[in-house]
């Protein structure tokens, strides 16, 4: 479905309106500076065939639009470039990050921008652009410049995020408590990996943009561009030193289980051991023979008792002093 569709004068919005998809296109035309922004929210095959019709656009790039789970990039056609960025949305109540995409196309006189999924930080991005009349001015590459710019900073607030996240579970792991953490790490690992596919195909696109190198983007954003750059490859930087980071918790978590599990092992030998001296000695005097060591002495039943807890508490205390126990 069409969500917005405006025509754009001198830096600011045609406050006459639009009638239609048709009669958008051809009020942008009438003017060289002005340009055309239809927004568009999971469109279907028809309806981006409509939008197509008008503009020219490339049949595989439509196609990928209309199927949406692309890798992002940017493609250069005849008439147009196709963008595509994964856009995320993160998630306080249960720390998951959600993952949506955008895609733009964009040429002389036109922005079309093709929305898929929920994780979508766009919200504001049309009116914030509206208000900064000389940006909007510079037309369709002040549009795909303020998209990628939105864009790149969730990626930097979520990358605050999953650091807090792993500051977390790092106190967590090496606390000494124990508790189920291997799910914990691994769901954040996904997360992460997540993450990773949404940025790292960023950097060559946003790098092409700033060095000047696109055609259909004037010569006035490529500053804006490399600032937009230079942020994707920190968001990379942190995002690889979080995943690196979560597999060397991972490693730790699992030596710690397994010392515990040695631990465990210790002290359950050590009980067996001590249990085993009075399970011998009641043992070998419920064989119910007559002729036995100090069976029918007055003390002898005292005296196997005691022997049982000498036995027992020196046992005792050699496994404390070994830290057994």
């Amino acid at each position: 479905m069409i969500v917005d569709c405006a025509v754009y004068r001198d830096g600011h919005r045609d406050a006459d309106g639009v009638p239609d998809l048709a009669g958008a296109v051809q009020a942008a035309r009438a003017e060289d500076s002005d340009f055309v922004w239809i927004g568009l929210h999971e469109p279907s095959a028809d309806e981006l065939a409509h939008v197509s019709s008008e503009f020219g656009l490339h049949p595989l790039a439509v196609e990928d639009a209309v199927k949406a789970h692309q890798r992002p990039k940017l493609e250069r056609y005849e008439d147009s470039l196709f963008v595509v960025l994964k856009t995320l949305r993160y998630l306080e109540e249960t720390s998951d990050i959600e993952s949506g995409e955008v895609m733009l196309f964009v040429g002389e006189g036109f922005v079309v921008t093709v929305r898929h999924g929920d994780g979508n930080p766009l919200a504001g991005v049309r009116s914030r652009l509206e208000s900064d009349r000389k940006l909007l001015a510079l037309g369709p590459s002040a549009v795909l410049y303020a998209i990628c710019d939105t864009v790149v900073d969730t990626y930097t607030a979520i990358a605050a995020e999953v650091e807090q996240d792993l500051e977390e579970l790092e106190v967590a792991v090496f606390s000494g408590e124990r508790g189920p953490r291997a799910e914990r790490i691994y769901a954040l690992k996904r997360e992460v990996l997540e993450f990773r596919r949404a940025a790292l195909p960023l950097v060559e696109p946003m790098r092409q943009l700033a060095d000047g190198k696109v055609p259909h983007v004037r010569d006035e954003t490529h500053t804006l561009f490399r600032d937009v750059s230079d942020h994707v490859l920190r968001v990379v930087e942190q995002v690889e030193s979080a995943d690196r980071l979560l597999t060397d918790i991972l490693n730790a978590n699992l030596a710690q289980v397994s010392v515990q599990q040695n631990d465990d092992m210790r002290r359950i030998s050590a009980w067996v051991a001590i249990l085993a001296v009075p399970t011998l000695v009641a043992g070998i005097y419920g064989m119910n023979f007559d002729h036995m060591p100090e069976l029918h002495w007055q003390y002898g039943y005292p005296f196997a008792i005691g022997v049982m807890l000498l036995v027992c508490g020196t046992l005792y205390r050699f496994f404390k002093r070994a830290g057994w126990l």
